[in-house]
């Protein structure tokens, strides 16, 4: 694994070290493959995360979202001694999961739905006011007269 030393950005940069200590964070995290999970563009400003929830319900998947930061976590009610099931072959996974992703500024979770075993997460960055751009007017002002004031 490739480390990257981001220092010389560090010398350069004014308040973009949150920028860097995150990525320092995502290089040495390790890629999670369980459940399986689509990001997709569905906007200028619309995203959708699909992730395959097989075999689970609507109670057993939390979604969290704090500051920039999603969490989604699963987990099955654990099986009692008269449910048990013999399997003869398991290719369904059905363990517990936590999948974590980090937001852009602005972009809030709009929405969740669980359909034919994926779970959708419709999410949408919206500027507030003060943040998109505006166009300022000029006032044109008037010139001031010059007043001859000697007296002859």
């Amino acid at each position: 694994m490739q480390t990257i030393d981001f220092s010389p950005f560090y010398r350069s940069t004014v308040g973009f070290d949150r920028v860097f200590n995150r990525l320092d964070t995502l290089v040495g995290q390790e890629t999670k493959t369980y459940p399986p999970y689509n990001i997709e563009r569905t906007g200028d400003d619309a995203y959708r995360i699909s992730i395959a929830v097989a075999g689970f319900a609507n109670g057993d998947i939390a979604i969290e979202t704090k500051e920039n930061s999603l969490v989604v976590k699963g987990a099955k009610p654990a099986e009692t001694a008269d449910k048990a099931r013999e399997f003869l072959h398991r290719g369904i996974a059905e363990r517990a999961f936590e999948l974590r992703f980090q937001l852009a500024d602005y972009v809030e979770v709009n929405g969740a739905s669980l359909e034919n075993g994926l779970l959708h997460l419709q999410l949408k960055r919206e500027l507030p006011e003060s943040k998109k751009p505006r166009s300022i007017q000029i006032n044109a002002g008037t010139q001031p007269t010059i007043e001859d004031k000697s007296v002859n």
